[in-house]
């Protein structure tokens, strides 16, 4: 099994952590991983997006142009993204900001309002962790246990208190992923 994943947003929501969070799962279940974060220099509000492979063979290479799932957080991303995910392969995204959303018929697509569910939640940084809940509905290729440790490996210490809060996002994202229609939503424009 090999997961190339690409998640793609702007700076300073989560995209990653999200990432890193993924990659510790993945050590802890002995696959092979790699990150690979990139970012501009203004590092929030600026585009970022970080490739993340779990593998159980060796990984021969951390730079991809293709991915099998596409984790899409703003628009940006979504143009630039959009394309690079394999025929077969699925795309999440949240479609807060998004103007144009994805029209591709050979991918899976899912929707995810983690943004909207964060505010209800009462805490906006919570946000990355809901998408991250959808994301393991769709495809559990890590588990729930080893998130948590992967929480806590890239969480400072003093924020330790917040992770029942983010075990509930996760849980709360798992819960509110749905199917993207591409068909019906071009029937209704």
């Amino acid at each position: 099994m090999t997961e190339e994943i690409i998640i793609a947003g702007f700076g300073g929501q989560g995209v990653l952590s999200m990432g890193k969070i993924l990659a510790y799962s993945g050590i802890m279940q002995d696959e092979e991983v790699s990150w690979m974060p990139s970012y501009g220099p203004e590092m929030r509000g600026g585009t970022a997006n970080v490739t993340v492979i779990l593998s159980d063979e060796r990984i021969s290479s951390p730079y991809l142009k293709i991915f099998d799932t596409a984790i899409i957080l703003n628009q940006q991303s979504m143009d630039k993204f959009e394309k690079t995910v394999k025929p077969g392969g699925i795309l999440i995204y949240d479609p807060n900001g998004i103007t144009h959303h994805p029209t591709r018929n050979d991918i899976q697509i899912f929707q995810i309002e983690g943004n909207k569910l964060a505010s209800e939640m009462g805490n906006k940084k919570i946000f990355n962790m809901i998408v991250l809940g959808g994301f393991l509905k769709i495809k559990p290729i890590v588990k729930l246990e080893n998130v948590i440790e992967g929480i806590k490996k890239s969480l400072p210490e003093r924020y330790h208190h917040l992770i029942p809060l983010n075990k509930e996002a996760i849980k709360k994202g798992m819960s509110s992923i749905n199917p993207y229609k591409v068909e019906e939503q071009l029937q209704n424009t």
